[in-house]
C-alpha cells in the first residue's frame, strides 16, 4: 500500500511557474513508477507526465512537453512536477499516481495502469 499526498497548487498568472510535490509513504517508493494527471471541470482525466522507478526515463504528452518537468527524489520519497510558462488551459486539479511497472524503465500514460492515487491539488492559471 502506498499513500500519496500532493501539495504546491495555487493561483498563478499566465506565464508563471509552480512546482507540485507528491510525498509518498508506505511501501518502497523506488519500486514504483510515478505519474501526474490532471482533470479540469467537465473534462476527463488527462495524462501530464510520467517517470520511471529510477528517474532515468520520463514521458510527456505534446501539450506540456518543453514546459513541464517531472523528477523524483527516492531518498525523500517525493515526486515533483515543475510547471513553467503556464497557460489558462493548464487549470485543473492535479493528481499524482504510483504504479508497479514490469521493468525499471517502465512508465505509462494510461490512468488505469496506476495502482495508487493522491487526493489532488488545485492549480488555477489566470489570464
Amino acid at each position: 500500500q502506498v499513500q500519496l499526498v500532493e501539495s504546491g497548487g495555487g493561483l498563478v498568472q499566465t506565464g508563471g511557474s509552480l512546482r507540485l510535490s507528491c510525498a509518498a509513504s508506505g511501501r518502497t517508493f523506488s519500486s514504483y513508477a510515478m505519474g501526474w494527471f490532471r482533470q479540469a471541470p467537465g473534462k476527463e482525466r488527462e495524462f501530464v507526465a510520467a517517470i520511471s522507478r529510477s528517474g532515468g526515463k520520463t514521458y510527456y504528452p505534446d501539450s506540456v512537453k518543453g514546459r513541464f518537468t517531472i523528477s523524483r527524489d527516492n531518498v525523500k520519497n517525493t515526486v515533483y512536477l515543475q510547471m513553467n510558462s503556464l497557460k489558462p488551459e493548464d487549470t485543473a486539479v492535479y493528481y499524482c499516481a504510483a504504479a508497479l511497472g514490469p521493468t525499471t524503465d517502465w512508465r505509462a500514460s494510461a490512468a488505469d495502469e496506476y495502482d495508487y492515487w493522491g487526493q489532488g491539488t488545485r492549480v488555477t492559471v489566470s489570464s
